[in-house]
């Protein structure tokens, strides 16, 4: 059964830093693109970054410079690094494969998605 359980969030005061988590079971995690996406309340979905099969990296515009994606395929592990957290950034954090490999930016084209986990960036 495919799983994906995110770990890592909490509460941060502004200018601090936080490191996602997203663990998965699948066989064959390192064919898969990884995408970060978060949520504010009962907001749309807002696309975060993400990293193809590949290891190449996409990001929102917002977090250029601050986020950085990685993946570790031996542990089947991809990871959000946030540096310099802003208040915006609070939003329940979650992570999706893509089975075809890549990094959308696009809910729809991610094929199963972790619970997520809650980041809380206070000023």
């Amino acid at each position: 059964q495919v799983q994906l359980v995110e770990s890592g969030g909490g509460s941060v005061q502004a200018g601090g830093s936080l490191r996602l988590s997203c663990a998965a079971s699948g066989r064959t995690f390192s064919s898969y693109g990884m995408g970060w996406f978060r949520q504010v309340e009962d907001k749309e979905f807002e696309f975060v970054a993400s990293i193809t099969s590949g290891g190449v990296t996409t990001y929102l515009d917002t977090v250029k410079g601050r986020f950085t994606v990685t993946r570790d395929n031996d542990k089947k592990k991809v990871y959000l690094q946030m540096n310099n957290l802003k208040p915006e950034d609070t939003a329940v954090y979650y992570c999706a494969e893509n089975w075809d490999g890549l990094g959308s930016r696009r809910v729809e084209e991610y094929n199963y998605w972790g619970q997520g986990t809650q980041v809380t960036v206070s000023s």
